[in-house]
C-alpha cells in the first residue's frame, strides 16, 4: 500500500504541517486506519477512496482518534491527487462529517479549498481554567464546534504564550461532558504587516499538543477577523515552530476558501 507525506501550507519542507495520504480501492476498517495513524505519529493521517470521476471520499485520524474536520491533511490530499491524476483540474471530497469540500488549483500550484464557514459564538460563561491554562490574559473567549477560540489584542502575545498542556487537556475532557464532544483551544489576534491574523493551535486530547497549522480553524477564526478588520480576503499565519501560511476569501455567508501550497516529503510502501 503507497503512503505520502506532504508538508502543508509551505512551499517549503520541513515547514507547514506534514501529513501522511493513503488512497485506497476500498475502505480499511477503521481499527485498522486508526493503527495505521498511531504508527505514523502525525498531526494527521489522511484516507481517500475515489467514489466517482470527479468525487473523492475523504477522513482523517489522529495518533488517538478519528476527526470530523482536518484542513491541512485535505490539503495534502488534493497536492497528491493532481499529481496522481494530471488531468484533473477540480474535484470534490466528500466527508463524513461536515458536508462536500470543492477543490481547484492555482496555475502557479496553490491549493484553493471550498470549505463551509464555521463561524464562532460569544461564551461568557467559558472555562475559568483556560485563565490558568493561558498564561497571558485574554481578551474574550469564543466557540465553535471545533474548539474554544481565545481573543488576544497583540500578535506577540500570540508567538510568546507558554500554555499549560495538562491543564488545557483537561479542559477538552469537561467540554465533552458539557458538549457531548470535546473542544481544542485556538488562540488568535489581529496581525499588522504581511499576515492579517496570528493564531496557534493546542489539542492535547488527540496527542497534539501543539497542532504546527490547522487549516480547519479558519473556517472561524477569519470570518471572526474578516468581520472585525473589514476585509473579505486575509492572509493568515499559524505561528508554531514549523509555521505555516493561508491564503483565505470570503465567498458568502456560509461558505469561505482556505488555500496554501504543499511540498511532497516522502513516498513509502506499507506492508499490511
Amino acid at each position: 500500500m503507497k503512503m505520502y507525506q506532504v508538508d502543508a501550507f509551505t512551499k517549503e519542507l520541513f515547514k507547514g504541517n506534514s501529513a501522511a495520504v493513503i488512497i485506497l480501492d476500498e475502505w480499511l476498517d477503521d481499527a485498522l486506519m486508526q493503527k495505521i495513524a498511531l504508527e505514523n505519529n502525525l498531526s494527521e493521517t489522511a484516507f481517500i477512496k475515489p467514489n466517482s470521476d470527479h468525487i473523492f471520499d475523504i477522513c482523517w485520524y489522529t495518533p488517538e482518534s478519528e476527526i470530523d474536520f482536518c484542513g491541512h491533511a485535505t490539503l495534502a490530499s488534493a497536492f497528491i491527487l493532481f499529481e496522481h491524476y494530471p488531468a484533473l483540474k477540480e474535484f470534490t471530497f466528500r466527508t463524513r462529517a461536515v458536508g462536500d469540500f470543492y477543490i481547484t488549483q492555482h496555475a502557479d500550484g496553490r491549493i484553493v479549498m471550498d470549505f463551509p464557514i464555521r463561524a464562532p459564538e460569544p461564551l461568557l460563561d467559558y472555562p475559568q481554567a483556560l485563565q490558568d491554562a493561558l498564561d497571558l490574559p485574554f481578551k474574550a473567549v469564543y466557540i465553535n464546534p471545533q474548539a474554544y477560540i481565545v481573543e488576544y489584542e497583540h500578535a506577540d502575545q500570540i508567538r510568546s504564550l507558554k500554555p499549560n498542556f495538562e491543564k488545557l487537556k483537561q479542559i477538552s475532557i469537561d467540554a465533552e461532558q458539557l458538549y457531548g464532544k470535546s473542544r481544542d483551544i485556538v488562540v488568535t489576534a489581529p496581525s499588522k504587516g504581511q499576515y492579517d491574523c496570528i493564531s496557534r493551535y493546542f489539542a492535547p486530547i488527540l496527542g497534539v499538543n501543539e497542532d504546527p497549522v490547522t487549516g480547519s480553524i479558519h473556517t472561524a477564526v477569519v470570518p471572526f477577523w474578516a468581520e472585525r478588520l473589514n476585509l473579505n480576503e486575509l492572509v493568515a499565519y499559524q505561528a508554531s515552530n514549523r509555521g505555516g501560511t493561508l491564503y483565505c476569501k470570503i465567498l458568502g455567508p456560509d461558505r469561505i476558501e482556505v488555500s496554501g501550497y504543499a511540498k511532497l516529503y516522502m513516498t513509502a510502501d506499507i506492508y499490511i
